[in-house]
């Protein structure tokens, strides 16, 4: 490995968590190795690592050095021909290799050959019902919402209510419900042509009631968790994680969060009284989570949300907060969430996709 692909994977321990998950979105492979002065290597965190920490702390400018396995497994350069049969006794998917100053000279990857495993596992949640909130009018994406109702606005050749089926059908999932309201006979159409090995049941608004007033149409009493997402968004992450995730903390509601990075165009000016000047910081960049829309519901909450009212998921959330209960939140990367809910991010969308050559 060379060494500029070499650096993708390392990071000093006082590097914080949003310098972390940036970097793990840049190599994809969901790991770090964190060295310290000389390249040393003290440390590993992973994508979950970091995760856990948030769901604990919250803190984004957590450091590395509060994270981090600081016993990683290693293997020596005269010994990586046994990498294989080492990175299977230890259940692991990167081995680094290392000189006898402990400096990284090599990061092996294991392959992803055991297809059948991982398919089985992705299969898990072909119990679970899903549904999409497609009765918007997508006023941000006029004039083509003029058109095509949002659910069909194409992301490459693929309408994006489309690749939403698509990456819960790779999980398993086979019960997908769609509330329907702005040109719905189209979506209807255009699903109806295509045969499919899922059902899609449409949940028909006579007129908007918000992404979660929609709900106590559905003529189906649940008694497992439900999948509610928007119809205008792609999640690149393990659906099946962020599902039990849900069901281990006990969460009535859990909201899927993506990191947002926002930069300041201006240098910023830190005051006192009198207008006196204290410090200034140039084009200081701001770190928040959003709410992707996209959540897991357990069944009992289903009853707050009130019949025929204009109802948004949010307002479900403050309800719950405001009685007290379980309102959790599953993070991940901003990389990992794709929202094309305005042209600028629709274009984002098509890239990350790889879909303009298409």
């Amino acid at each position: 490995m060379k060494s500029e692909e070499l650096s993708r994977f390392l990071i000093m321990g006082n590097a914080t968590v949003v310098e972390a998950m940036q970097k793990i979105d840049l190599n994809s492979k969901g790991i770090l190795f964190i060295i310290e002065e000389e390249e040393k290597l003290v440390g590993v965190v992973t994508d979950g690592d970091i995760r856990r920490w948030l769901i604990r702390t919250g803190n984004l400018q957590g450091e590395m050095q509060e994270i981090m396995n600081r016993n990683p497994k290693v293997i020596s350069c005269k010994e990586r021909k046994k990498a294989k049969e080492y990175m299977a006794k230890h259940l692991i998917t990167a081995l680094p290799v290392v000189t006898r100053e402990n400096k990284i000279k090599d990061i092996i990857f294991k392959e992803e050959s055991n297809l059948t495993e991982k398919k089985e596992e992705k299969l898990s949640l072909q119990e679970i019902p899903v549904v999409i909130m497609a009765g918007g009018k997508g006023t941000r994406l006029y004039p083509y919402t003029r058109i095509l109702p949002k659910p069909l606005i194409p992301i490459g050749d693929i309408p994006i209510m489309e690749r939403i089926i698509n990456a819960f059908r790779e999980y398993g999932v086979k019960n997908f419900y769609a509330t329907v309201n702005y040109r719905k006979s189209m979506i209807k159409s255009y699903f109806s042509e295509n045969i499919a090995d899922y059902q899609l049941t449409y949940v028909e608004e006579d007129k908007p009631l918000g992404t979660a007033g929609s709900l106590p149409l559905i003529q189906e009493e649940f008694h497992t968790p439900l999948v509610v997402t928007n119809c205008d968004i792609l999640i690149h992450a393990d659906y099946t994680d962020i599902y039990k995730h849900h069901l281990e903390t006990g969460n009535e509601l859990t909201i899927v969060t993506a990191l947002k990075n926002i930069v300041v165009p201006y240098g910023v000016i830190h005051s006192s009284e009198n207008g006196r000047i204290q410090s200034m910081e140039e084009k200081p960049k701001l770190s928040y989570f959003v709410n992707t829309g996209m959540y897991v519901l357990s069944p009992k909450v289903l009853q707050e949300i009130p019949e025929d009212t204009f109802f948004h998921m949010t307002d479900l959330a403050d309800q719950l907060l405001a009685e007290g209960r379980k309102v959790g939140m599953y993070p991940i990367s901003e990389d990992s969430f794709l929202d094309m809910g305005e042209f600028e991010e629709m274009r984002r969308m098509e890239e990350k996709l790889d879909l303009k050559a298409e």
